[in-house]
């Protein structure tokens, strides 16, 4: 059998200090190491087909490079999981492991499955959720650094979406086209209970606020918290039903938008020549509408990446780190 290689090894191939080899192959920033001593390093370390002995530098260090990935949904949504895969990439460049577990639609189980996660001794936790909202956690250890992902909770920090510029920079996609008669699809109140909704008012609030800016008010309304396609199909025909004058249609979220699209359809009414419709979120569906929808992109792949990034920096993270929506063209809107 091989015998496996060592900084030792690694540190007399590369004609350098076991320190600095230590230094580079653990990461560790803010050293005096020039890069051209670290490219040796890294050399050597490939050369010898070097790979760290995890038992032994747990031992040592107290940490096992491992994270954990705790989700509602977000592991078995293919929508979301581009938030595991920011968190994985982020992870990877540090050297380190993540561990997922879903709880799903069963919250009992949290408790269990957090306390699995820290009898593996990881060295940090991250809760990542399907939609943004207040959330319930089981007692943690003090210390333990944690982040939550698109969720909230008292006392720890947060990645968000930046809903309200999202909301603004939407009906200013619209008046930037030239349509000043808006129709809004999707208001409700009960999305403003923290624990359904974190992000949600802040969307109402930046979509309300451009609305105002340009003194407008919206041409026609249908609410709705049921953000399904039978609500955007149904909200517009009755729109349509009232005699409403709108160019545009600003919904929800997507899935609002593809059953705005069926009624608009359905009434010989064309996207965008007829009736633009702009959009939330950038699911899947958005690209097979036809038209394609232009939408605010909820950024699941930068908020998994910062969660992570967050978890193994060694400043404190913020109380609460809000990530940019950008906006996806495509041909919804004229």
């Amino acid at each position: 059998m091989k015998k496996r290689a060592t900084q030792a090894d690694v540190a007399r191939e590369a004609g350098l200090s076991v320190t600095t080899v230590s230094l580079v192959l653990n990461g560790r920033r803010n050293t005096r190491i020039s890069e051209e001593a670290a490219e040796r390093v890294r050399e050597a370390a490939e050369r010898l087909d070097y790979s760290p002995d995890p038992t032994a530098r747990s031992l040592r260090t107290g940490r096992t490079r491992s994270l954990a990935f705790v989700s509602d949904g977000v592991t078995v949504t293919r929508y979301a999981s581009a938030m595991i895969r920011g968190a994985l990439d982020a992870a990877e460049e540090r050297g380190y492991t993540v561990l997922m577990a879903e709880v799903g639609e069963r919250p009992e189980r949290l408790e269990k499955v957090v306390a699995s996660m820290l009898e593996r001794r990881v060295d940090g936790l991250l809760f990542g959720f399907m939609s943004a909202r207040k959330v319930g956690l089981p007692a943690l250890p003090r210390g333990k650094r944690t982040v939550l992902i698109n969720g909230v909770a008292d006392g720890l920090p947060a990645i968000l979406p930046a809903e309200q510029d999202a909301g603004e920079a939407a009906v200013n996609r619209l008046l930037a086209a030239g349509h000043r008669r808006i129709a809004f699809i999707g208001r409700s109140e009960r999305v403003l209970d923290p624990y359904l909704s974190a992000t949600i008012p802040q969307r109402y609030a930046g979509i309300d606020a451009a609305m105002a800016a340009a003194g407008l008010d919206f041409a026609a309304e249908a609410e709705g918290h049921e953000w399904e396609p039978e609500l955007g199909y149904r909200g517009t025909l009755r729109m349509l039903d009232d005699a409403a004058s709108f160019t545009a249609i600003l919904t929800a979220n997507d899935r609002v938008a593809f059953g705005a699209y069926q009624a608009l359809q359905e009434r010989g009414l064309r996207v965008p020549h007829d009736v633009a419709v702009m959009s939330f979120d950038d699911e899947q569906l958005a690209t097979y509408l036809h038209p394609p929808l232009t939408t605010m992109r909820l950024p699941y792949r930068e908020m998994g990446a910062l969660g992570a990034r967050m978890l193994l920096d060694e400043e404190a993270p913020a109380p609460a780190t809000l990530v940019p929506m950008p906006l996806v063209e495509r041909g919804s809107v004229a």
